[in-house]
């Protein structure tokens, strides 16, 4: 009988906004839970998606909820993961006893040197830091939704024109 790979952490945490939930976030996800046993997922309330100026409207907080929800259940991560309203850059993470990680891409990097900085200030040990790397579409550039909603791209990175 095949054992199940022991994973790096017990618990580890990402946010994001995941307007259109496309082939890097999906990529992203899949990478947390093969390092961790429960993935906090921080997702950006409305408020902290106007206030980040992503250039486009974002769907409401629910309908990205239930997105990113309807994946979790697809890929059986639902029951190793909890979605929270995060309302700012570092939700929840700063307060987090038993947080081993955080899951971060080069550009958000300093954002989790702030939040282990507050960890220590708050007594908290430091989080290890993951960083990934952004998945690209067929041009080289990094998928996102502010692309695929002006129709460079579709959520898998296939040009829609050139």
């Amino acid at each position: 009988m095949a054992r199940e790979s022991v994973k790096k952490f017990r618990k580890l945490a990402l946010g994001g906004t995941f307007d259109i939930l496309h082939q890097g976030h999906e990529k992203i996800l899949r990478e947390a839970f093969s390092l961790s046993e429960y993935v906090i997922i921080g997702l950006s309330t409305d408020r902290l998606a106007e206030e980040l100026a992503k250039g486009h409207p974002v769907r409401p907080y629910s309908e990205r909820k239930k997105a990113l929800e309807d994946f979790l259940r697809a890929e059986d991560f639902l029951e190793r993961s909890s979605v929270v309203p995060i309302d700012s850059r570092w939700g929840s993470a700063p307060f987090l006893e038993d947080l081993d990680a955080l899951m971060v891409s080069r550009e958000t990097y300093p954002v989790a040197r702030e939040i282990n900085r507050a960890r220590r200030e708050r007594g908290l040990r430091e989080v290890e830091v993951v960083v990934f790397e952004k998945q690209l579409a067929e041009d080289g550039k990094p998928i996102s939704a502010t692309r695929i909603r002006a129709g460079e791209i579709d959520r898998a990175g296939r040009r829609l024109r050139p």
